[in-house]
């Protein structure tokens, strides 16, 4: 990639950015709301888009986990697993870690190594960048801009769920426009509140979200689904919504889709279900899910396809106690520019049948990690401490 001098890991630059253009203005007319969880249109949201993740990246973006306050003594374990995803990112595009400070920065840089580049001097909180981060738009001819989905402690579930006192997210509250100055983007604020890991998108106009993350009154009180709906719509540079229904309260989430269903280009769809490991709640909402999207067309009329793979049985590593807080999902993947990181769980049969299914759905290798303090201490994966920034 070009780049220039970063001024925070010496013999590390960053690229030069090209002349930005701002977000460009759109307003969309929401459909009316028909039934429990219909599609809905939207009129065109302009030229702006969020390209899907299967397109060409010039980075990802990470955050490296520093805060004791967040992980009590389960802190080394989940900085292992960031470490160990981060190297396996860097084989395929450069990874950009941002970590709280220069003691975190040499803690991160001594166990990423030196392919990844640590930044320390955008304060962050912990490491759920999908969360936090910023969302990037393209316009077709090398504008680049970007814009945040006010991130609130996923509707401060971290300190109802966990007890984590509010303040200990602040940093990353703001993390996604500091992001964009950074790299000299364009970045404006949405009107919602919720998190990348509660949207799905295919880059040609559709989206997918759950109910449950979205019209929620811990993220946006007093907002009816049309006023999110068009909101999103605009700022994704999208047409068509599909509403899925979700879990609400059962984890920190809210009940995320993308540890449920993805997007594996537009038109193509692809949805865990079942696996003794998971908690039924979990597998009959991953029914319903993909009961309503193969009724489902996009936002170009097409009928979607809608792929499925099964979850793992056991987690043999882990103590079936803590099962039920463990993220079983071999969908919370992160696309690369040359390979799918997922996760694998030593359940040996329902490991291998995801990593095919999912390196044919793709047409790219598949690298399956063992993330398991990630999944289970954390309760999220590869895809929710990433955030890719598209190739323009």
């Amino acid at each position: 990639m070009s780049i220039r001098n970063s001024g925070d890991n010496p013999g590390i630059t960053r690229r030069s950015m090209l002349a930005r253009t701002g977000m460009v203005a759109a307003a969309v007319a929401a459909a009316p709301v028909i039934g429990a969880f219909p599609t809905s249109t939207a009129a065109a949201a302009g030229t702006w888009r969020v390209p899907g993740e299967e397109t060409p990246h010039e980075c990802t973006w990470m955050a490296w986990p520093s805060s004791t306050t967040i992980w009590s003594t389960d802190l080394a374990k989940i900085q292992a697993d960031i470490a160990k995803l981060a190297k396996e990112v860097a084989k395929y595009e450069p990874v950009m870690m941002l970590a709280d400070g220069s003691t975190a920065a040499s803690k991160a840089r001594t166990m990423c190594g030196s392919t990844v580049t640590v930044v320390s001097s955008i304060p962050v909180s912990d490491c759920w960048m999908r969360d936090t981060g910023p969302l990037f738009t393209v316009d077709g001819t090398g504008g680049l801009s970007s814009f945040g989905l006010n991130f609130n402690a996923w509707g401060e579930n971290a300190t109802s769920f966990y007890g984590i006192p509010a303040s200990a997210y602040n940093k990353d509250r703001v993390v996604a426009g500091k992001i964009a100055t950074y790299i000299d983007v364009p970045f404006a604020k949405a009107s919602v509140v919720g998190e990348g890991g509660g949207i799905e998108y295919d880059g040609d106009g559709t989206l997918m979200a759950t109910e449950s993350c979205w019209i929620n009154s811990n993220r946006n009180p007093g907002k009816s689904r049309s006023q999110i709906e068009a909101e999103l719509l605009a700022r994704f540079g999208a047409t068509k919504m599909i509403w899925l229904p979700g879990v609400k309260g059962y984890d920190v989430t809210d009940g995320h889709i993308d540890g449920t269903a993805r997007y594996i280009k537009p038109g193509v769809v692809m949805v865990q279900l079942g696996g003794a490991a998971r908690e039924d709640v979990w597998n009959r909402n991953a029914d319903a899910i993909r009961n309503v999207l193969a009724n489902a067309t996009d936002a170009k009329g097409r009928r979607l396809q809608v792929l499925t793979i099964q979850g793992p049985d056991t987690l043999p590593r882990i103590s079936r106690g803590k099962w039920a807080d463990f993220l079983s999902s071999y969908m919370n993947w992160t696309v690369t520019n040359g390979a799918i990181i997922t996760t694998q769980f030593g359940d040996t049969a329902r490991d291998a049948a995801a990593k095919s299914a999912i390196a044919a759905a793709y047409g790219r290798p598949v690298v399956q990690l063992n993330l398991d303090a990630l999944y289970g201490n954390g309760g999220g994966g590869a895809h929710c401490v990433t955030m890719q920034e598209p190739k323009v």
